[in-house]
């Protein structure tokens, strides 16, 4: 009983104001009716809040909560379907390990902001003790995260655009590639990209992201040069914001676009100029 009473004082002030308003809305009516409009609000002889009116307020307060919690929220809240998903990805792994896995997967989810360290040491099987341990606060497992995520897309784009293969096949590989990211359900964008808009410019996860996405760049560069393509620079220009731009309207809802970039991409690879073989350069 006292600690509903310590609860039902926080909310003394409001409940009392809400009352009020509450009969002036309603002018000309009876006593009865009035009494229907308000919280019934007692006091015992003892002068503490009657049980009837702790449990009322109660039930309000649980009701006005749980319509403010997002899905996301809930989501964060239950993480066991999550621990599912990842099960087979933790299972074996170091606790540090355990927690950048976590991390990569509750960030790419939900943001960067949103998740805390509780629901990612909670994600991980582990306590924020050992994450402490491993990660010195939550802004160095944001750059961990960068860092990890700018390591996986780099070997991607050095397996498809630096292997074995004529120029011809290995860009073909790529745009097979953005096919296959661009149509797949579990896409909401680019991970560096989503934590870029999230970030302040000077978070030292920033400065990766933008390595990371220059290292794209030039790399797709170097691509279009080796397929003697006349203008390298603008055609990765061209390449970059349609991709790019593509997983941001992934992100807005707006399937209908992204459903024409390979199609684009293809038809912009087949169109663009190349030099002629005179003007190729010699070894």
């Amino acid at each position: 009983m006292q600690q509903a009473t310590v609860g039902w004082r926080l909310h003394t002030q409001n409940t009392t104001a809400v009352r009020h308003n509450t009969q002036k809305t309603a002018p000309g009516g009876t006593d009865r009716a009035k009494r229907r409009m308000t919280v019934p609000v007692s006091r015992d002889s003892d002068g503490k809040w009657s049980y009837r009116s702790v449990r009322v307020l109660t039930a309000i307060n649980f009701f006005v909560k749980w319509a403010m919690v997002t899905t996301h929220d809930r989501e964060l809240r239950d993480l066991s379907k999550l621990r599912a998903a990842i099960a087979g990805k933790i299972e074996g792994k170091s606790p540090r390990e355990r927690i950048l896995l976590a991390a990569c997967e509750l960030f790419y989810r939900y943001g960067v902001h949103p998740v805390g360290v509780e629901a990612i040491a909670e994600t991980a099987l582990t306590n924020k003790m050992t994450l402490y341990r491993h990660f010195r606060s939550k802004d160095d497992l944001i750059v961990a995260f960068a860092e990890q995520h700018a390591a996986q897309y780099s070997e991607v784009l050095h397996r498809l655009l630096g292997g074995s293969g004529t120029p011809e096949q290995k860009l073909k590989s790529w745009v097979d590639h953005v096919e296959d990211v661009l149509t797949n359900e579990r896409e909401r964008g680019c991970a560096l990209a989503n934590a870029a808009v999230e970030l302040d410019p000077k978070h030292p996860a920033r400065a990766v992201i933008e390595e990371y996405k220059q290292r794209k760049y030039d790399t797709l560069v170097a691509a279009f040069r080796a397929a003697h393509y006349r203008e390298p620079e603008r055609l990765a220009d061209e390449v970059f914001l349609l991709f790019e731009g593509a997983r941001i309207s992934l992100q807005c809802g707006s399937a209908g676009p992204v459903s024409r970039v390979v199609s684009m991409l293809r038809t912009l690879l087949a169109t663009s100029p190349r030099l002629e073989a005179t003007a190729l350069p010699t070894e």
